[in-house]
């Protein structure tokens, strides 16, 4: 393998894996002596990555601004273009505006080569169907996710039951026609589904709960695998949304 392809493939590498990544692992994964990983190591930070870490204690990479974008393959635009088009249709007003947004800058970046792929991709998105209006306002629910801050939701669930309920959001289920709201509902002192088009209103708590959200998720996700039974290894999320999206719980 050339040098700069072997550092094309070691800047995937430490994007992909968890870090921080061992230079046992990265060597083994580029068939390179460990010897080598180190020099590769330096190389990229003379290039203007941002790489912590040292031999012992594995490596973490932290994107620089300095450091040219990296080369997408013509498939992998392919998949931008559908994702952030299929974003553009679904999201709502903001989001929508960040997917054409994302796409703009990703494209300026890009060689003339490359720019042309994305602006003659053979992947087109369309519905025919309006995207769904919602009453609740998902850029708060967003930030409430972000900020890990509590929500206080007017809900009424499928059984036409009215109950005001607040909540720690965990994040948004892009379903096939409807979304969901994946929470702890401090109610019921439990973890809950809340479709967001049955929320009614909803207001900014005071309440944090930081820094619970990434391992309450990771939890959550746990528990709905241990009850349908489904392993981590086979499963992306899909079948437990769709399992769950029948059985939203009150």
């Amino acid at each position: 393998m050339a040098k700069s392809d072997r550092l094309f493939r070691l800047m995937h590498l430490m994007r992909s894996l968890r870090p921080p990544v061992t230079a046992t692992l990265l060597a083994k994964e580029l068939g390179v002596s460990q010897r080598t990983l180190y020099r590769d190591i330096e190389a990229l930070r003379c290039a203007g990555a941002r790489i912590e870490g040292e031999a012992g204690f594995g490596y973490t990479l932290t994107e620089d601004y300095a450091l040219p974008p990296q080369s997408l393959s013509q498939l992998e635009i392919e998949a931008l273009v559908l994702g952030l088009s299929e974003v553009r249709l679904r999201g709502d007003p903001a989001l929508s505006q960040a997917a054409s947004d994302a796409l703009s800058k990703i494209t300026a970046s890009l060689p003339e080569t490359k720019r042309a792929h994305i602006e003659h991709s053979v992947g087109l998105v369309h519905r025919y169907q309006p995207q769904k209006q919602y009453e609740a306002d998902l850029s708060l629910i967003r930030q409430a996710c972000w900020d890990e801050r509590a929500l206080r939701l007017e809900y009424c669930d499928r059984k036409g039951r009215e109950s005001t309920r607040t909540v720690w959001p965990l994040a948004i289920v892009y379903l096939d026609n409807e979304l969901m709201l994946l929470a702890h509902c401090r109610l019921r002192g439990a973890f809950r589904q809340f479709l967001v088009g049955s929320i009614q209103s909803l207001t900014l708590g005071g309440e944090s709960f930081r820094p619970r959200r990434v391992p309450m998720l990771r939890d959550y996700m746990s528990e709905l695998r241990t009850r349908y039974q489904i392993s981590p290894a086979c499963d992306d999320g899909r079948r437990i949304m769709a399992e769950e999206g029948l059985t939203t719980q009150t």
